[in-house]
């Protein structure tokens, strides 16, 4: 079990690109290499972090290695928050984009991201400003689409797509953060606080289009996605 961070062996980067991963080592061997190219590209420095599980559950540390990604381990705990929380606590870089493991989110489309970067200071890939889509089912667009409704408009919230985790973020906003939420729900909350710190934070959306996982499946339950994501509306509503 590790609970501290690796030395960082190089300069601070430009640029970091922070992958969650709970047994993702299959989707991982494709995703890399694409977001390897395209990050190749780009005329910035950078650098992909994928953040594993407290203990090993699979391949993903050799992938990584394969790949000339850094691995970490999970600090603390095995929740999803957990990987947010260590990424964010490894990062040095300028930027911090967060894209899940998956395959949903297309490397293809960092570069966008950096295009508007400057002029804001979070900037989310979203599905639902036009030009926007999703593959979801018809039930789980439905859920979505409320969740981030009730997000936008109590937590006052200007921006359309607050749950999705595709995000860049300026890290210097996220680091003095205190993020306590244990699941998919710190995306949120993460938003939510840095707005709080920050009256004109400045939010950019772009079109994106949300696919389906390429192999495994969800980590998501229904229906603890739907309790943690309004218990913790509540929370971050009527806290202090």
């Amino acid at each position: 079990m590790c609970e501290t961070l690796p030395v960082r062996q190089k300069e601070n980067y430009e640029l970091t690109i922070a992958i969650p991963a709970y047994m993702e080592e299959e989707n991982l061997r494709i995703l890399l290499p694409r977001l390897n190219k395209t990050l190749a590209a780009l005329p910035v420095s950078s650098e992909v972090v994928v953040v594993d599980t407290l203990i090993p559950m699979d391949n993903t540390r050799m992938v990584c290695q394969e790949n000339n990604a850094v691995y970490l381990n999970r600090l603390s705990g095995n929740y999803y928050g957990d990987a947010v929380r260590t990424a964010i606590q490894y990062c040095r870089s300028r930027y911090l984009v967060f894209m899940d493991g998956d395959g949903s989110h297309a490397p293809e489309f960092i570069p966008s991201f950096l295009n508007v970067a400057e002029a804001c200071d979070v900037v989310i890939a979203s599905r639902y400003v036009k030009g926007g889509a999703s593959d979801n089912s018809k039930l789980l667009l439905f859920m979505s689409r409320v969740v981030n409704v009730l997000y936008s408009v109590i937590l006052n919230l200007n921006c359309k797509d607050v749950s999705n985790s595709f995000k860049l973020y300026r890290t210097e906003l996220l680091q003095p953060l205190a993020l306590y939420s244990k699941n998919f729900d710190i995306i949120e909350e993460m938003l939510f606080k840095m707005k709080r710190n920050c009256s004109q934070l400045k939010i950019i959306e772009l079109p994106f289009t949300f696919r389906e996982r390429m192999f495994g499946h969800t980590k998501r339950n229904l229906f603890v996605f739907m309790f943690t994501y309004f218990f913790t509306l509540l929370k971050l509503r009527f806290g202090k």
